[in-house]
């Protein structure tokens, strides 16, 4: 069986520089590579990781309906941080998306991201499933 395969960008400059697509579909499958509150301007969106998250998965999902899925085929969420004591905020705003869905999550705290001023960035995996 052969699956096809679908290359899809959020509009980054970096994506057509580095050749890096911000989301891809094969079959039913679609990944969300690393996402943060960066806008098509190059700013950061956000001052704190509430924000911030709930900015990256308002524009993943936007990313997900485009491949003709929703959020309740997300089976995985992958959160990198920079503070691990903002925790609580990122869940916050995760809850307001996935409450109900209850996909896998994982959180890690790691050294730094792009910008010093970035918090957050998200990886996303769902299945279409009909």
């Amino acid at each position: 069986m052969e699956l096809k395969r679908t290359n899809y960008s959020s509009g980054a400059p970096l994506e057509e520089k580095v050749g890096y697509s911000r989301m891809v579909k094969i079959g039913p499958y679609i990944k969300i590579g690393g996402t943060t509150s960066v806008q098509s301007d190059g700013t950061v969106y956000g001052e704190d990781a509430y924000e911030q998250t709930k900015y990256v998965l308002d524009k993943q999902i936007k990313l997900l309906e485009q491949a003709g899925a929703t959020k309740e085929d997300v089976f995985s969420v992958f959160i990198y941080t920079t503070d691990i004591t903002a925790g609580g905020k990122i869940c916050e705003a995760y809850s307001e998306f996935f409450k109900e869905v209850k996909p896998l999550n994982t959180m890690v705290e790691i050294t730094r991201l792009n910008r010093p001023t970035q918090i957050v960035e998200i990886e996303m995996e769902a299945m279409l499933t009909d």
